[in-house]
């Protein structure tokens, strides 16, 4: 059976109603993007820390999958006559019949980190048999170990964690840096994110590579002090969480960011210049890790 993909551009306080009378209308799937995604103009929905997010992107791509008999103009005319929204720009695109879970499958092989250390999906075998593989399949939450943000992470962790040290994940996504820095021989790490979707993600592949660390939402962590302090996160939720992740690290411990594009580095640099000796930055293709020594 082949689908038809329906893609209508909507305002923030349209997107929602635009969505769920698709589904109505009888849509096998409907969900919102961020219209701007992986531009410069991607706009993060990140809230203070430990609260919700604020909203919804101002500019976004409603998303729907129907059936390849659907009538798209008339399925317009009856979205406008439920939402009072008429002349909604919107594309469609044929989707052919395949097999998802293999298609899926497909896309990801394993990736090679440095020579000792790999992420393998879990339907894949390990290219380097004696090197650290992390066991990791794409879930719900953020984090294949595919983007250049998380190779430099990864890359640094590797240099940097030994057995004595105490590794705080700060937006761990799917749980990848957390579980890195387990293998690596971390004594205590701690991972936290505010989406239930990637605790739930980091628990599970956690327990799937058999190490240990621990989860929380923002307002759920105990009070501790890191040694290494990583955040692969977008530049201005790092930003806002400059304070909070430079009490979260030990006097003459490191921090690691990343989610940082090349235009973007010298402002959070200047940031977090303010507790920390920051290094020279570290690049791979548009991105940034920036890496410092608390005061």
């Amino acid at each position: 059976m082949a689908w038809v993909s329906l893609k209508i551009e909507a305002r923030d306080n349209t997107a929602d109603l635009i969505s769920d009378t698709l589904m109505e209308l009888g849509a096998l799937s409907a969900s919102i993007e961020d219209a701007n995604a992986e531009t410069p103009d991607e706009q993060p929905i990140f809230g203070e820390p430990g609260d919700p997010p604020p909203g919804i992107w101002q500019h976004n791509i409603v998303s729907a999958l129907l059936a390849e008999s659907t009538d798209i103009s008339g399925l317009m005319g009856e979205l406008a006559m439920a939402t009072g929204l008429a002349d909604l720009p919107y594309t469609t695109e044929h989707v052919a019949e395949q097999d998802w879970v293999r298609a899926t499958q497909s896309q990801f092989d394993p990736i090679r980190i440095r020579d000792d250390l790999w992420i393998v999906p879990s339907w894949h075998d390990a290219p380097n048999p004696d090197a650290l593989n992390i066991v990791l399949d794409p879930g719900l939450a953020f984090g294949t170990g595919s983007h250049p943000t998380t190779h430099l992470c990864l890359a640094w962790l590797a240099d940097h964690v030994h057995k004595d040290l105490t590794v705080l994940d700060y937006g761990c996504g799917s749980g990848i840096l957390a579980i890195a820095a387990s293998k690596l021989g971390a004594g205590k790490v701690v991972g936290v994110d505010i989406d239930p979707q990637a605790i739930q993600s980091s628990e599970f592949n956690a327990e799937n590579n058999g190490v240990v660390a621990e989860f929380y939402l923002p307002k759920q962590l105990p009070d501790s002090f890191a040694d290494l302090v990583v955040a692969n996160i977008l530049s201005s939720a790092l930003m806002v969480l400059a304070p909070a992740l430079a009490a979260a690290c030990k006097p003459q411990g490191r921090i690691a960011l990343s989610g940082i594009l090349r235009e973007q580095q010298k402002q959070v640099s200047a940031i977090y210049a303010e507790w920390f000796d920051m290094d020279t930055p570290q690049f791979m293709d548009s991105w940034v890790l920036l890496t410092g020594r608390k005061r």
